[in-house]
């Protein structure tokens, strides 16, 4: 009896092991992919578990690496920007020195320059320190010719005078100097309306035609320049016919009042980069 318990079992075990294989056989002949189905179907919860438990810890770690990324590539930015800003500064000071030098060059083609005068061409190395703008040093001094109370220009206009110098170097008092006294002429149809030119203290925009002859009445936009006069052995510093500026403000009134009026200065003396000194 015990005997046929035993066979009857093995029987059994014997056919389900058949089945099994059978089943394994269908499963892998199905292209479908049977087997992954079911691994999947059976794990599938464990790990959508699994993935949510995770995503903060995985979100964490994406946020550390796109924030260093993120700096790192900030930091590149902006070595490309200070270098853009560099190179564009440095273009615009080029484009400025490049300007001032070709007004110098033409003064020279025009034949616009006082005769006999050398011009010598000199870089502004030094400024006053005050706001002022009263004095600047050039790089050229009495090697090159320059000497004191040698008038200076630019491509502009009249910019000042030596009033000292070194072998390498000189120092201009500008027009602006509350010193600077410049014999000067309205320029009219018929006749130039004399005057001083002096500087109104605290604006280098703004400079004064003074002491011109209350009769004689100058109209706005009026060109003024150097007077040049000689007298009894007396020169001015300044040939004649050098620019200065135009007139902005010409009122009857503060004429014949103060026998004055306002003029603006042809040459930017905040910005001087480049000036001719007028050596004899």
């Amino acid at each position: 009896m015990y005997r046929k318990q035993v066979r009857r079992r093995r029987a059994v075990l014997a056919l389900l092991v058949v089945s099994s294989f059978a089943l394994l056989t269908a499963t892998y002949g199905q292209r479908s992919g049977g087997l992954q189905r079911g691994v999947s179907a059976v794990f599938g919860p464990f790990q959508e578990g699994a993935d949510r438990a995770l995503k903060p810890a995985r979100d964490l770690v994406n946020w550390f690496d796109q924030t260093f990324e993120a700096r790192g590539q900030n930091e590149r930015l902006q070595d490309e920007v200070e270098q853009l800003r560099s190179e564009v500064a440095a273009g615009k000071v080029a484009l400025s020195e490049n300007n001032q030098l070709r007004k110098l060059v033409g003064l020279q083609r025009a034949g616009e320059l006082p005769l006999g005068f050398e011009p010598v061409t000199g870089r502004v190395i030094g400024k006053s320190p005050t706001v002022w703008y009263s004095t600047v040093t050039i790089d050229h001094g009495t090697s090159s010719g320059v000497r004191v109370n040698d008038p200076v220009i630019n491509g502009d206009g009249l910019v000042g005078r030596i009033t000292s110098a070194t072998r390498g170097t000189a120092q201009v008092t500008l027009i602006t100097d509350h010193t600077s006294a410049v014999s000067a002429m309205a320029l009219t149809e018929d006749q130039g309306i004399q005057g001083v030119i002096k500087p109104e203290v605290g604006n280098p925009d703004d400079l004064i035609l003074d002491f011109i002859d209350s009769n004689q009445h100058v109209r706005t936009s009026q060109l003024v320049v150097t007077a040049g006069f000689k007298a009894r052995g007396l020169a001015s510093f300044y040939p004649y016919g050098i620019p200065i500026g135009r007139v902005t403000d010409a009122t009857i009134a503060e004429q014949e009042a103060s026998q004055q009026v306002h003029v603006r200065p042809f040459a930017d003396l905040r910005n001087l980069q480049f000036v001719q000194v007028l050596t004899k």
